[in-house]
């Protein structure tokens, strides 16, 4: 028995040990060497890169509103706390400037910083772990071509035991890719640059997948569609009712490449962001690989089988809606506010009447009981620069009470939309907190 209880000792101790060096022995940097020589030099390669960082999207998390590019200080509120992004210009100070190729190329593989310690998920290295060396260097090479920006960015707040970072290293074992993407040769050229686009570099996933308990993205559960932020990621598998299965390839390619398809409305929030900041920027044969890969990735019911995309038949360019002689004072309200603040741009069929960028026919947005979306942006407005122009939307959040705000949207969604909604002033209240 002494034998035993000694020999099971050793083992804990091995375990242990074992355990220790797994979460704290210093990652090793990978070798770039044959990557780098593999890039063009000089203007070719900065080019190159500015391409690849934007069909990353990197400005968008790591800007703040009316901050200078890349500088970091956007915050993710997560449900363990709030993250911040880093100032990835090349300041030597708070950003990135010291940063070897290899350092670089190992954050984006593995999560790991300059200085050994780990990431956060919030930074989507789980999908830039797919991308092939050579366009990481061809992005850090873009980014240190550009002005450094002092900027330090806020410390995390999170709790423990969240706080402790080596915790991190089990979590990529299980979660994060071991090398480039691998082009399946049973598909055709077009899907698998599709494939990578959206799996690698524009990270679609890691909005519009639904997340486990681990905070990982479920990929049983792929492009079901997830809220993030306060913004509802809609479902974008080839689902009929919930999803894009029911989206011409003209339609998903307008709205990826100018934010606005005919008859499916125009982008807003987050995905607003990522065709002004991304997907605009991408060349046409890129886009059509996008909507390739996309249309084949296989259906997935979403929780919001309400939203159905069709527009209320009865509303003609011709209509001029009024409320029935007995309709609820919220509705009356609401009505009043959409004829005020509202009607002159979207018009009482929602056509649009200045530009088609306000159309709402079709648009996921008026079409979700749940109002996710619509109160968003009717809080906070929307932009977006297109071939016309900057478009806009004002916020209404201090122009409107919660109690009218909620009239509206449940006005919108029954107007325009045909569906039941319930919006509360205190749905609104959480709103303007996210």
């Amino acid at each position: 028995m002494k034998r035993l209880g000694l020999l099971f000792l050793a083992a804990v101790v091995v375990i242990a040990a074992g355990v220790a060096i797994f979460l704290f022995k210093p990652a090793s940097l990978p070798d770039v060497s044959e990557a780098a020589a593999k890039l063009p030099t000089g203007q070719a390669l900065i080019d190159r890169g500015e391409y690849l960082t934007r069909a990353a999207d990197c400005v968008a998390c790591h800007t703040t509103a009316g901050g200078k590019p890349y500088a970091g200080g956007l915050a993710f509120k997560l449900p363990f706390g709030t993250i911040y992004s880093p100032n990835i210009t090349a300041d030597k100070e708070t950003g990135i400037g010291n940063w070897t190729d290899a350092e670089f190329v190992r954050a984006l593989h593995q999560g790991i910083d300059k200085e050994g310690q780990n990431l956060y998920p919030a930074f989507s290295y789980a999908a830039y772990a797919q991308m092939t060396t050579e366009d990481a260097l061809a992005i850090k090479a873009y980014l240190f071509s550009l002005p450094p920006v002092s900027a330090e960015a806020p410390k995390n707040e999170l709790g423990f035991p969240f706080n402790q970072r080596y915790v991190m290293r089990f979590w990529n074992l299980l979660f994060v890719p071991s090398g480039p993407l691998q082009p399946d040769p049973k598909q055709s050229e077009e899907w698998n640059r599709g494939a990578y686009l959206v799996e690698a570099m524009a990270h679609c996933g890691e909005c519009h997948t639904p997340r486990n308990l681990m905070f990982a993205v479920n990929d049983g559960k792929k492009f079901a569609g997830a809220e993030l932020q306060g913004w509802k990621a809609y479902n974008i598998s080839s689902d009929k009712q919930t999803g894009i299965g029911n989206w011409t390839d003209q339609q998903l390619f307008d709205y990826l490449s100018k934010g606005h398809a005919e008859g499916r409305g125009s982008a807003t929030g987050s995905m607003g962001e990522a065709v002004d900041f991304s997907l605009r920027h991408l060349t046409p044969e890129d886009i059509k690989a996008i909507v390739t890969y996309v249309k084949s990735v296989p259906p997935q019911v979403s929780a919001d089988k309400a939203i159905v995309e069709a527009e209320p038949a009865t509303l003609t360019a011709s209509t001029a809606y009024a409320p029935a002689a007995n309709a609820a004072t919220q509705d009356s309200l609401g009505l009043k506010i959409f004829q005020g603040a509202c009607a002159s741009c979207h018009g009482w069929n929602g056509e649009g009447l200045q530009t088609p960028y306000a159309s709402l026919k079709g648009s996921r947005t008026v079409n979700d009981p749940d109002g996710t979306n619509l109160i968003q942006v009717i809080l906070k407005g929307a932009h977006m620069t297109t071939q016309q122009g900057r478009q806009s939307m004002p916020g209404f959040a201090n122009a409107y009470s919660d109690v009218e705000i909620a009239a509206l949207s449940n006005y919108v969604l029954g107007h325009f939309g045909g569906k039941q909604s319930a919006i509360t002033p205190d749905n609104v209240a959480n709103a303007r907190k996210q």
